[in-house]
Order: structure tokens, then sequence, then C-alpha cells
């Protein structure tokens, strides 16, 4: 039987070097900031779908979605958020169960429990950081600025969510090597080290 790890935890918490651990160990790694992009491309029912709770103001000239106006509006407290959650989750969460059909799979999904994609993973891990190590990444990696990165943050979920609902939680705070060590383990623990 296939092994399923859930990977989350909020903006900047520096998921992705986490991943790249789990390639190491045969999971196939399933990114779901892709697959929300998939199920958001040029005539898509979940675009259509956002349009109609947006307006068509998400929509470029040639009908592609706007990534930046969406997230203007999306991100800009936590209603809209959960209202941009509420659309576009349940088509990335049909996605990425077919996606993972019958392979041991690492997902990376930011959206994990609010998804229900959880209800697939036989574990779950949470990667937390600090709000200013968090801040920096952010601005860093999508060229915001300090407003636009906190509005981001605060738009999340805090801390407490996922230490409630993660069966692991780790901080990844800036000693790398330390981090990725103790992610190794977890895998270790959660496969058996069978893969």
């Amino acid at each position: 039987m296939s092994i399923v790890i859930g990977l989350t935890g909020p903006t900047g918490s520096g998921k992705s070097s986490a991943s790249k651990i789990a390639k190491e160990f045969g999971l196939r790694v399933i990114d779901c900031d892709k697959s929300a992009r998939e199920v958001t491309e040029k005539g898509t029912e979940c675009l259509k779908a956002l349009g109609s709770v947006f307006g068509e103001d998400i929509l470029l000239a040639d009908g592609n979605l706007n990534r930046k106006a969406l997230a203007a509006l999306a991100f800009k407290d936590r209603e809209s958020t959960e209202r941009l959650n509420k659309t576009i989750l349940p088509y990335i969460a049909d996605l990425v169960v077919k996606q993972a059909a019958g392979q041991d799979t690492l997902l990376d999904a930011p959206t994990l429990f609010e998804s229900g994609i959880n209800k697939i993973c036989n574990k779950t891990v949470a990667v937390l950081a600090d709000k200013e190590i968090r801040l920096k990444r952010i601005i860093s990696r999508d060229n915001l600025t300090l407003k636009e990165a906190e509005t981001r943050i605060n738009a999340g979920k805090d801390d407490a969510f996922f230490k409630k609902n993660a069966d692991y939680v780790l901080y990844n705070n800036g000693d790398e090597i330390a981090f990725l060590e103790r992610f190794s383990d977890i895998l270790k623990e959660i496969t058996g080290g069978n893969l």
C-alpha cells in the first residue's frame, strides 16, 4: 500500500527545502501550488468560478488569470482568503487525489487541512518559522513590500492551527542542516525506512 505524507505550514516557513529531501527518500512530490496553477488555467471551470466570486478584474485581456490582481483581493483579509479557499480548494483536491493515486507521495500543500486533502494522508507534517524570518523569505521570494508580506501572513492560519492539526511540527528558523536532519528523521519514522 502506498504512503501519502502531507507537508504544510504557513507561507514563508520554508517547506520547499523539505520537499527536496522527500525526493531523495523516493517519494513523488506534488506541489499543490503548481496544481493550483493547473486548475486556474484559461477556460477552466475553476477560473470561471473565481471570476464569479472576485469579479472579471482578475482576468487579463487574453482571458488568463491575473495572479497579482487575485492576490490583492484574496489576501486583503481573512474573509476574502476564506472565499478564495472555498472556491479553489475543491478543484485542487480533486486533481491532487488523482495525481497521488497508487504512489508513495509527499504533498506540499499550504492549505492541506482547509482543502480536506489531509484525509488521504497517512501522516501530516507542519513546518513553522518565526514571523520575522517568514517576512524576509516572502519579501525576497515574491518581490513584495513589507506591507504586502504582512497582509499575506495575516490572512493565513496562525501557528496554533497547525500545532493542533498536524501529526508532526518542526521549526525552520535558519539552521537548515538541523531542520533537514529532523525532517529526514520524521520521514524515516513515517515510512519505517522502507521506501
